[in-house]
């Protein structure tokens, strides 16, 4: 998975980089090697907003994406929280994925024909 990380009126430090390696590292073993996350990180300007530190990030995946965005007052929770959601969101769809391969894979093995067993006869 390619991960790319930015900051709007935000420097993004390379130990920022390497925390959102390590705890989007879940998501990554569960997608394809194909699949692309962007991760967005901005604080909110309005002094009223407790949770000003916000994390968005979006995966982009085969036919499908998936968005998370959590905020809290620390950037590196923020991101925590990010990659918890998201995977939770990888996770619901790859079962509902198996789920559909599954029904079809069923619904298009072949009934065995019914043969009629002989049956010794009634006294």
């Amino acid at each position: 998975m390619r991960i790319g990380v930015k900051g709007r009126n935000l420097p993004v430090s390379e130990d920022l980089k390497e925390h959102v390696a390590k705890r989007f590292g879940k998501v990554s073993k569960q997608v394809s090697e194909l699949a692309e996350l962007e991760l967005e990180l901005f604080e909110e300007r309005n002094p009223a907003i407790a949770d000003r530190q916000v994390a968005e990030a979006t995966l982009h995946l085969k036919g499908v994406t998936l968005r998370a965005r959590d905020a809290s007052p620390d950037l590196v929770h923020s991101i925590n929280l990010c990659a918890d959601e998201m995977s939770r969101q990888v996770k619901r769809h790859r079962d509902k994925r198996r789920k559909r391969r599954e029904s079809r894979a069923a619904a298009a093995a072949p009934v065995p024909p019914v043969t009629e067993a002989a049956t010794p006869p009634l006294p």
